[in-house]
């Protein structure tokens, strides 16, 4: 056996891991992790059911009482995202840690509520902030990576839209809507529209996201 052949598998065998391709989602959870939920779309549009796993560490530590004098898990969430190829997955993506736990303190709000939606073949993460709004990053896969192409959010007080928010990182173009209806009662909102432009020469990684928390959408 030449050198060639037995260095090509140790290259694919670092690159994409042990689990590069198997039969079942959850025998891509790493060590240390369990599965807290999972979704099924077509992310790369070959008409198959990709997947999409969101995980959740079990550090013991992590597991504390709040200041309601309840036991909750602070474990952060990570995400895995497989494409099915035939009766097998392979991976396509991941990051193990981008997620707050579902038991973060909101301070005087409840924490916002993570989701995992398919749409046109991209992969959407979307916070729902109950009457308060949402937020949603829309991610497409591209050079062998999930990429961060837009961004949208809406400011609401019940069911009273106050104003949105739309970023599209391909075009670099941003849409900012303001409702100037002070006694809207929902439905009725008068928006008052601005468009600008924005500066970004890279798009963002899914992968390389330290926490979606901190990502920080109005410095564009």
């Amino acid at each position: 056996m030449n050198k060639s052949s037995t260095i090509l598998p140790l290259l694919l065998l670092i690159i994409f891991g042990c689990n590069a391709q198997n039969h079942e989602p959850s025998d891509f959870i790493p060590e240390g992790y369990v599965e807290f939920n999972k979704h099924f779309g077509d992310l790369n549009k070959d008409g198959q059911e990709d997947c999409v796993l969101i995980i959740k560490k079990t550090d013991e530590n992590k597991v504390v009482i709040n200041r309601f004098d309840k036991k909750v898990d602070r474990n952060r969430r990570g995400v895995i995202v497989l494409f099915k190829n035939g009766n097998e997955y392979r991976l396509a993506d991941k990051n193990y840690n981008c997620f707050s736990s579902e038991n973060e303190d909101g301070g005087v709000y409840f924490p916002p509520e993570l989701s995992i939606e398919f749409q046109r073949g991209n992969l959407i993460v979307h916070y729902n902030h109950g009457r308060y709004g949402f937020w949603r990053y829309t991610f497409r896969f591209q050079d062998s990576h999930f990429k961060l192409i837009g961004y949208d959010s809406s400011s609401n007080s019940g069911p009273i839209i106050n104003g949105e928010t739309s970023i599209n990182f391909l075009t670099k173009k941003k849409l900012v809507k303001e409702n100037t209806n002070k006694n809207a009662k929902g439905g009725d909102e008068t928006f008052n529209e601005t468009w600008s432009d924005i500066e970004i020469e890279n798009l963002i990684y899914l992968s390389e996201i330290k926490d979606f928390d901190e990502l920080d959408m109005y410095s564009f």
